[in-house]
């Protein structure tokens, strides 16, 4: 996802300052963009892409947070896990100055949870980003409790400079897009689990029936497993409610290393981009 955002930024123009714990997963995260751009390029027509004229070369990567001492916004990207987001939020207050906007674009962990680590809970907001990031046209933007309205200002307009509209919505455990769609996901893999159908029918009656472009387990597995599982315990901590109970076999799938297009392999098995 942070790979997706970096990329649709620098697009428009933007310096972006990519930070990530290696640098081979930032060699990878390179690779991927100008791969990215290059499918880009090939499937949509040349007056439809705002494109800077070269935007690699408006990215600067880095495993050091000193690097962020003067940007002015912060979109973080990590895993669906408190403690490491924690870690993160520490270094982000640590190392960036005080104007600095801090933006979750979390799956499900709550925008006032991540804000009470921070002494600038006023600058910190939520923007859900939909995946493939540089496709989608909008972001759930989401107020913390201390969210101030020029935050959700700004966060808009960079958006808006995105090409992308963002829609407003209150602090909850995973927001609304996520509290309904991680529900279906798991209803779906207990539906496979229980042999009501196969994986390819589950997903054919959602495509067909419903229009939807990718049934639940299709998403599940361009999410990533591992995170649809995250976001579930978040959901089922935070709401202490059985019906987000993550099913048995998604357990075992991410125990197993099966985490969807990410890994080559979860419900589908991944040729390229094409599952089989």
């Amino acid at each position: 996802m942070g790979r997706g955002v970096a990329q649709t930024l620098a697009q428009i123009g933007t310096r972006v300052f990519l930070l990530d714990v290696s640098e081979s997963v930032l060699d990878n995260a390179l690779s991927e963009i100008k791969q990215n751009r290059r499918f880009q390029r090939m499937f949509t027509r040349k007056d439809d892409v705002n494109t800077a004229k070269d935007p690699l070369s408006l990215i600067t990567t880095s495993t050091d947070y000193r690097l962020l001492n003067e940007v002015d916004f912060v979109i973080e990207n990590v895993t669906e896990n408190w403690e490491i987001k924690r870690q993160v939020f520490i270094e982000l207050e640590t190392n960036c100055p005080p104007r600095t906007i801090f933006s979750s674009n979390t799956s499900a962990i709550p925008i006032t949870r991540l804000a009470s680590v921070t002494r600038r809970p006023a600058q910190v907001i939520g923007t859900h980003f939909m995946n493939p990031v540089p496709l989608k046209p909008v972001v759930e933007v989401i107020k913390g409790f201390h969210t101030s309205p020029e935050t959700i200002q700004a966060t808009l307009d960079l958006l808006a400079s995105m090409g992308k509209e963002g829609v407003l919505v209150n602090d909850s455990p995973g927001f609304v897009s996520n509290r309904v769609l991680m529900l279906t996901v798991n209803e779906a893999i207990f539906l496979l689990q229980d042999q009501v159908a196969t994986t390819e029918d589950i997903d054919r009656i959602f495509r067909l029936c419903f229009g939807h472009k990718m049934g639940p387990l299709e998403t599940a597995d361009l999410i990533g497993l591992d995170t649809i599982l995250f976001s579930l315990e978040v959901l089922y901590e935070n709401f202490n409610d059985p019906k987000f109970r993550p099913c048995p076999l998604l357990r075992k799938l991410v125990a197993a290393g099966l985490w969807g297009r990410k890994s080559g392999r979860g419900f589908y098995s991944y040729d390229g981009d094409n599952p089989a």
